[in-house]
Formats: C-alpha cells, structure tokens, sequence
C-alpha cells in the first residue's frame, strides 16, 4: 500500500496571513487538527496544528483581558505555523509503512503529501495510517484470525500457504512480525473469510513444527 492509496486527498489548506482565530476556527468546523500553509500554486510554506494555536502562557505575561484579547485577534497563521525546514514530508509513491517510520522517528502527527516543487497533493495523519493498517490486516471483513508460529526458515511461509491453498481458501489480510524474545522464530497473522474457527484450527494445527499461538472469530 502506497501513501497515494490511503492520505487524504484535497486537505483544507489556509494561507499564512489568515488570523490565527480563524484557523482554529476553520479546524473546529472541520474536525481536523492540522491545516496546510501554502502560498502561490499551493506550495508547502507552513503547518500549522492544533498544538500551535495554543496560547502559552509566558506569551501572554501580565497582559490584562483587553490586551490579551487584542494579542490574540492580531495573531496571524505565519507568526505561529512551523515553518516549512522543520517539516517532515512524503511523496505520494512512498510506501505507508516508511511514512510510518518517518512519523515514528520524529514523533509527528502528520505528514503533508507533496509532489514536484513542494506542491501540496495530500495529507497524511495518525489516523489514516492506523486506517490502513486495519485494512492490511482485513478488519472490516468478518472471519477467523490466527496467528501462527513458526522458525525462522525458509519456506515455512509456503509450507502454510500451501494448506491454504489446498483447502480453497481466501486470505484476507496477512501480516508478520519477529516473535517476542525469540530470534529462532515469528509470527504470521492471517485473516480467513467464511471459515469456522474450528474447521481453521483443526487443518492449520497439523501443520508440522508450527503451532497456532491465537485463533479467533472476528465478526
């Protein structure tokens, strides 16, 4: 799955002369947390977030309720976004699970969607990357999920797929992970539509040196 396949496509994008009060006011109306900045052709300059518009309190000092309402009616986007060098970015050919590592490594919430020239396509957040992840793994199907064990050699991916394969059945979602604590093996999630949680447990439980470590229906 690529960051294309899954980012939010046309994202609300503000200028930075816009008040700041109407920035918050534009992500309140629209349920979102993050907002673009962007000059002449829709060219990344700035975001600016939630967490951005937040008056801190060393900026207010000892201003009083004329004063502070006054600073705050003044406030631009540009004198709060962070500017476009502190912001990571991502192509829309860039695979989700880099994107990922990317938001991962620099603790970020998201990342905008730029092609040539740092123009702005998209925007990628938390929540579409944890959307895709639910997708991958075949959430929104209803069927039995097992996770297998087995050692970390080759072929015992195709030794399973094979039962799989023999029995007719779909797959529709796998994922696989290195197991806790164990550098001889991993772990192989697979979502199988249709099936009974008994019938899956009885085949893939003769599967030699691989073990099912958990089975369950996912309605």
């Amino acid at each position: 799955m690529l960051v294309q396949d899954c980012m939010t496509r046309h994202p609300i994008m503000v200028s930075p002369s816009i008040r700041a009060a109407e920035a918050q006011q534009i992500m309140a109306e629209n349920k979102v947390r993050h907002l673009p900045v962007v000059g002449d052709g829709k060219r990344l300059v700035g975001l600016v977030t939630r967490t951005r518009l937040a008056l801190k309190s060393d900026a207010l000092g000892s201003l009083d309720v004329w004063e502070i309402s006054r600073y705050v009616s003044e406030l631009t986007v540009k004198e709060l976004m962070l500017k476009r060098r502190e912001i990571q970015v991502v192509t829309p050919q860039r695979t989700i699970e880099r994107a990922a590592r990317l938001m991962a490594d620099f603790k970020v919430g998201c990342l905008p969607v730029v092609e040539d020239h740092d123009v702005v396509v998209g925007i990628l957040t938390e929540v579409d990357v944890m959307r895709a992840f639910q997708e991958m793994m075949g959430l929104p199907t209803p069927g039995v999920r097992v996770t297998m064990r087995m050692p970390n050699r080759s072929g015992e991916f195709n030794k399973l797929m094979s039962v799989v394969a023999e029995k007719g059945w779909g797959v529709m979602g796998v994922g696989s992970f290195p197991t806790p604590r164990r550098e001889d093996s991993y772990d192989l999630v697979l979502k199988l539509p249709d099936l009974s949680k008994e019938e899956v447990e009885t085949t893939l439980s003769a599967v030699p040196d691989q073990v099912i470590v958990d089975i369950r229906t996912i309605s």
